[in-house]
């Protein structure tokens, strides 16, 4: 995305001068035009100089659905927009999204419409969102249309929280176990040493091994801390071009049980996406475009654009999903379905429903398959470091016995 300083002029005639935020030139006129101003200079900024510094400004998930149902109740009891907009702005306490419906305000003051008064904002108000409204515009069922955004996002950042949830389990998990063993092998370990110097019998082979790597954490702990790090540099490098990307992400998909459940988010992200804006009568290719977007996976985001371009010649919507292995039968049976029956939508909704509901499932056996899993790799892992220590126990007590 880059910035574009423009100076236009409005209906009136007054004139207008700002920046945009858009992916191109002919994005940036689309935009202008639709706030109903005729654009004659148009520039693009220097994309280094004028990239948005955020600074940690964004506004919570939770404030933000919170914004949208309270909204959505006070159009629908028929308070105006633009008196909505102000009782929130004075209510809310987060002072980014303050700020920014006091900008909102304003610009509907000045008649400039409500999905351009926000897409001012992209950082607050998502791509999503704002063609939502302009649907909702176009068809007089802004009430109607916000309340359906409260829920998509309610049901978004649930299948969010889940999903963090269910991930988060192993890694703590996985920390601890190695935060046992580092201590155990840096800490507790060389209590033991010189017992064993002094002991007049060679050690077992384990317990010599089990010595020596304790011996070379403590000498050689910051090779262990430079590995990970170029670890690091090396996943970031190789995230950073696009076949690298495109190839960690087939990775994520192929991942035994968390593949499956990864593929699971993604597919219920999809369908939601897609049923919400076309229950809004928002066109299908701008259902796809925005829908590729908040995919965040490359292979699933390529086969979406293959299935924008099957569509705009006119071809089915199912044709690429079918030839491609992310994408199960049943959603590209539904979907093929949908599109003969034209109730594509709402095929769309009932596919969203099931991988909402397999996700809940594949959460909690992901959970009772990982528990007992992870209990016993690391009862084995603090095993055998004990185990190490009590072998020369057993020797010494044999040659005591001799």
């Amino acid at each position: 995305m880059a910035y574009y300083q423009y100076a236009a002029r409005d209906m009136l005639g007054k004139l207008k001068r700002g920046k945009v935020q858009a992916e191109n030139r002919q994005d940036a006129l689309d935009k202008l035009q639709r706030q109903q101003l005729i654009v004659f200079e148009l520039r693009e900024l220097n994309r280094i100089l004028h990239k948005e510094l955020s600074f940690g400004k964004r506004v919570k998930k939770k404030e933000f659905i919170i914004f949208l149902r309270q909204l959505s109740t006070l159009i629908e009891a028929g308070v105006p927009l633009v008196e909505a907009t102000g009782l929130l702005q004075e209510q809310t306490k987060d002072k980014f999204l303050k700020d920014t419906l006091k900008n909102v305000r304003t610009d509907l003051i000045e008649g400039i419409r409500f999905s351009d008064a926000v897409e001012k904002h992209p950082k607050i108000f998502p791509e999503l969102f704002v063609n939502m409204i302009r649907a909702g515009e176009a068809s007089g069922e802004l009430d109607d249309v916000l309340n359906k955004m409260a829920v998509y996002y309610e049901k978004q950042y649930d299948m969010r929280q889940k999903v963090i949830t269910a991930l988060s389990y192993p890694v703590l998990v996985a920390l601890v176990a190695l935060s046992i063993c580092i201590a155990l092998l840096v800490i507790i370990f060389p209590q033991f040493t010189g017992m064993f110097a002094s002991m007049d019998a060679e050690l077992p082979a384990y317990t010599a091994f089990i010595l020596l790597l304790s011996e070379g954490m403590q000498k050689y702990w910051y090779l262990g801390v430079l590995c990970l790090l170029l670890f690091v540099v090396f996943y970031r490098v190789i995230i950073s071009q696009p076949k690298g990307k495109l190839f960690m992400d087939s990775i994520k998909l192929k991942i035994p049980v968390f593949g499956s459940f990864y593929q699971k988010a993604i597919l219920a992200r999809m369908t939601r996406t897609m049923s919400s804006l076309l229950e809004s009568s928002v066109p299908i290719l701008d259902a796809l475009r925005i829908s590729s977007r908040i995919l965040q996976n490359n292979v699933m985001d390529k086969v979406m654009k293959d299935c924008y371009e099957t569509v705009e010649k006119g071809d089915s919507l199912a044709g690429p999903m079918e030839a491609h292995w992310a994408f199960p039968p049943m959603i590209t049976q539904m979907i093929r379905v949908g599109e003969k029956t034209g109730s594509l939508d709402s095929l769309l909704d009932r596919a969203a429903n099931f991988y909402e509901q397999e996700l809940d499932y594949a959460a909690e056996r992901l959970k009772s398959l990982l528990e007992p899993v992870l209990i016993l790799v690391l009862s084995i892992m603090v095993g055998s470091i004990v185990t190490a220590v009590i072998l020369p126990m057993f020797s010494l007590y044999e040659n005591l016995q001799y």
